[in-house]
């Protein structure tokens, strides 16, 4: 039996959602060329700066995508979801760029709204959702 407890927190938004990507300049050319999406961050960090902090969103999105190197695990298996007010229109462009991995045309799914499913090089799964 599972018991329900509620307590209060101080979490008041998803701001960061995180990809493991084999290659950071790679991902950051498939999210900056191929989606449209702009960088929001890129720094280096750790003791000598052998890491590098990297953000990408969609231009007026106030959530961001971490494109982060693997840390003991291999890239990809991740998934997000990007909204559209024109998932038709969003699909032929990136169908015209002809070199994008769309996993499925537009349909609407029991309970789901109209969207598609597009991967990234990694293996990173993206849903685009009519909004």
């Amino acid at each position: 039996m599972t018991t329900n407890t509620h307590t209060s927190t101080t979490i008041n938004n998803l701001g960061v959602a995180m990809f493991t990507v084999a290659d950071q300049d790679a991902a950051l050319e498939f999210y900056t060329r191929k989606l449209g999406f702009e960088v929001r961050g890129d720094t280096r960090f750790g003791p000598h700066g052998e890491y590098r902090w990297l953000e990408v969103a969609p231009p007026g999105s106030t959530a961001r995508l971490a494109l982060n190197s693997p840390m003991g695990a291999e890239p990809g298996g991740g998934a997000i979801g990007v909204e559209t007010t024109d998932v038709h229109g969003e699909y032929e462009r990136l169908r015209a760029l002809g070199d994008v991995q769309l996993d499925s045309a537009p349909e609407f799914g029991e309970g789901a709204p109209l969207l598609f499913m597009l991967s990234d090089p990694d293996g990173n799964h993206i849903a685009v959702v009519e909004a």
